[in-house]
């Protein structure tokens, strides 16, 4: 069987060979791993490998979560859908938040984070492929919601997050990537420093379109369980 080192190991080789690739930095981009549906002993099991960061999409999963791994010092992102009941307790208990995706949440967000705790990372969704079917904002909105947000206290905007259509072929995954990276750097906002794209099927292409942190799942922990 598969250890979860052992897929941590080969997606890490992965990641850094897609970024020797292309011409950048070794672990210049961050490994985001997805841990939703995931037990607890699996998480832990990726930090003792030496991973910190990692993402889940369901609120009172990850606290359950939280709860059991207290004593481990990982910095946890919110990486689902958002609904305005639930901003309080994702200030509260995040580091980040990949998927704010219009005004309003954002500002309750900023308004409930505690003061004893630092700003909150804050990345802005974007629809990148225009899907009815997704959440985000359009890449046409996104400078008005930049302007608002980055105004907002108790919150650091640090950058976009994206999921595109799934496409098998290499240069239409980076079409959309290159797009959003582009928009991004028109912004010429010095604090934008996050751009969160890229998974399994598509990280070399996020990799050579500018990507800075990745988010993978069932390649580090196998297929997802029943958890919820």
């Amino acid at each position: 069987m598969t250890t979860i080192a052992e897929r941590f190991a080969a997606v890490t080789a992965e990641l850094r060979a897609a970024e020797i690739a292309v011409g950048r930095a070794t672990g210049c981009v961050r490994l985001l791993a997805v841990s939703k549906t995931k037990p607890a002993a699996d998480v832990a099991a990726a930090y003792r490998w030496g991973q910190r960061h990692f993402g889940e999409n369901y609120l009172q999963e990850a606290l359950i979560k939280q709860q059991a791994l207290s004593a481990f010092a990982i910095s946890w992102h919110f990486i689902g859908p958002i609904q305005s009941n639930k901003t309080k307790p994702i200030a509260q208990h995040f580091a980040w938040v990949h998927s704010v995706d219009r005004l309003k949440i954002a500002e309750r967000l900023s308004e409930q984070r505690p003061d004893y705790l630092p700003p909150l990372n804050v990345c802005l969704q974007v629809n990148i492929s225009g899907e009815a079917s997704k959440s985000g904002v359009a890449l046409a909105e996104l400078p008005a919601l930049v302007e608002q947000v980055a105004k907002l206290p108790r919150l650091r905007l640090r950058g976009v997050m994206a999921i595109p259509e799934p496409q098998s072929d290499y240069a239409a995954q980076c079409r959309p990537y290159r797009s959003l990276c582009s928009a991004v750097q028109a912004l010429n906002l010095p604090g934008l420093d996050t751009l969160s794209y890229g998974m399994s099927g598509d990280l070399r292409a996020a990799v050579a379109e500018g990507s800075t942190l990745v988010r993978i799942g069932t390649a580090l922990f196998g297929e997802r369980s029943s958890l919820r």
